[in-house]
């Protein structure tokens, strides 16, 4: 097997930011298949790169995870921001773009965001994906030809994906799907499974599960979703009260909360993770740290939406681990996210360092590749994945502090534009702040959204 040595300059390795650090890489197959590359060693204190290392300048970190994505919600940033509304007006405005979608244009589009993730030193993405059919809810020839759009998209920009494949049958409690959303129901949630066990999982993607919402699955199918996860011990996500208004709408259809729903028909549990969990009870939060649930969260479409501040610190101490997600890609920023969850909780508190900044980045990456499936991933370490992003410490933003406050500096002043180098699998996505398989990535943007927008 093919080795190769890259000698980083500054290292964050879990606690520390260690100088001067050689980390020897498995390179088999190509970047555009992001094969099973691992680090094969890693060697603190060399003072000088190694003959023949690439040399890595700046601040390396493992690679991080996008643990909650829509891809095609990439075509809304900006052009939402006129007038005001509220979160259920904005899906009013996402409806239309996703009636647009077709494997074609969704397979140019989702690349050219899964290449705006490697420049901002994303290697993993979690796609919770429920575009499912033609428009009208006629399936495809191929019934998941838009999940191997996104599968195929993730390979051309180089990065890793989950492809969390998303039940979707109702409108609302007990309401059949309307015109927009009937592209996304496959009837039932045997129908649902019947589906997705027919996508297969590739060496740069693996095949997960989500459950929309409560209001999007039948009480009584919700153990479907759940054990066909629970039988292949693959992810399973779910929207879970981002909304007041599905909170009340369950309590008047149910008699209960979402997450008390949830746990009824064995839906939580240590390979299931929550997304947003903005507005739970005590209990709630009880309910999801006992069963190990994850939490993630997405604070730049939270505060987009202005869904509210979720309790993430008490989620955690509770028991439920923490990764981070760009969602709606207002932004495609995880050092943004890390940040804005801290600042987030200070404005809640009115206090200060709620979780430090080596807590903030195992979120990012760590903790958000096991909440896709991954756990091993998010590492410098022997026999992690070898899947890594440097950022710089000496732009306009970073410039100043001691390097040996990198992880500091990494997430309280740096921002996706710091990227210099992404590498999954061992070979190089992102060079010296430029896509290696996406020549013109803003271009590909621009084109591929003009396309679906109509």
């Amino acid at each position: 097997m093919p080795l190769k040595t890259y000698w980083l300059e500054h290292a964050w390795l879990g606690d520390t930011v260690e100088p001067g650090v050689a980390l020897t890489v498995s390179t088999s197959g190509s970047a555009a298949g992001t094969t099973d590359g691992r680090i094969a060693a890693l060697r603190t204190g060399t003072d000088t790169p190694p003959p023949g290392a690439e040399v890595l300048r700046g601040l390396t970190l493992p690679g991080l995870a996008n643990a909650h994505s829509h891809a095609f919600h990439r075509a809304l940033r900006s052009v939402v921001q006129v007038g005001s509304g509220t979160f259920w007006t904005w899906r009013d405005v996402m409806y239309k773009v996703a009636q647009n979608l077709t494997p074609d244009s969704y397979f140019d589009l989702a690349r050219a965001v899964y290449a705006e993730m490697a420049l901002a030193g994303i290697t993993n993405v979690g796609e919770f994906h429920y575009v499912h059919h033609a428009p009208g809810g006629t399936p495809y020839a191929d019934p998941n030809a838009m999940g191997e759009a996104l599968i195929e998209a993730a390979a051309a920009a180089g990065i890793r994906i989950t492809l969390l494949d998303t039940a979707y049958l109702s409108s609302g409690f007990g309401e059949a799907p309307n015109e927009h959303q009937k592209r996304f129901s496959d009837g039932t949630a045997d129908a649902w499974a019947e589906r997705v066990s027919a996508l297969k999982p590739r060496e740069h993607a693996l095949i997960g599960a989500a459950v929309h919402s409560v209001r999007a699955v039948p009480a009584d199918q919700l153990a479907t979703v759940a054990g066909w996860a629970q039988e292949r011990r693959a992810p399973l996500h779910v929207h879970l009260s981002e909304q007041t208004a599905e909170n009340d709408a369950c309590r008047a259809a149910h008699g209960r909360t979402p997450t008390q729903l949830l746990a009824d028909h064995g839906v939580l549990g240590p390979r299931t993770t929550g997304v947003h969990n903005t507005h739970l009870t005590d209990a709630d939060i009880a309910l999801l740290g006992g069963t190990t649930t994850g939490t993630c969260m997405c604070p730049t479409t939270e505060r987009d939406l202005a869904d509210g501040i979720g309790p993430a610190g008490r989620l955690q101490r509770a028991g439920s681990p923490l990764s981070l997600g760009s969602d709606s890609h207002a932004v495609i920023d995880l050092l943004e996210e890390a940040r804005a969850m801290e600042l987030n909780e200070r404005l809640a508190s009115r206090t200060r360092g709620h979780w430090t900044a080596n807590a903030l980045l195992r979120a990012a990456t760590e903790d958000g590749h096991a909440a896709l499936g991954l756990p091993d991933a998010g590492r410098l370490e022997a026999g992690a994945l070898a899947d890594f992003t440097t950022v710089a410490l000496d732009s306009v933003r970073t410039a100043g502090p001691p390097a040996r406050l990198g992880a500091e500096t990494a997430v309280f002043a740096a921002s996706a534009a710091d990227v210099r180098h992404t590498v999954v699998a061992g070979r190089h996505v992102v060079r010296d702040g430029a896509h290696t398989l996406v020549g013109d990535v803003a271009t590909a943007l621009a084109e591929s959204i003009a396309a679906v927008r109509g």
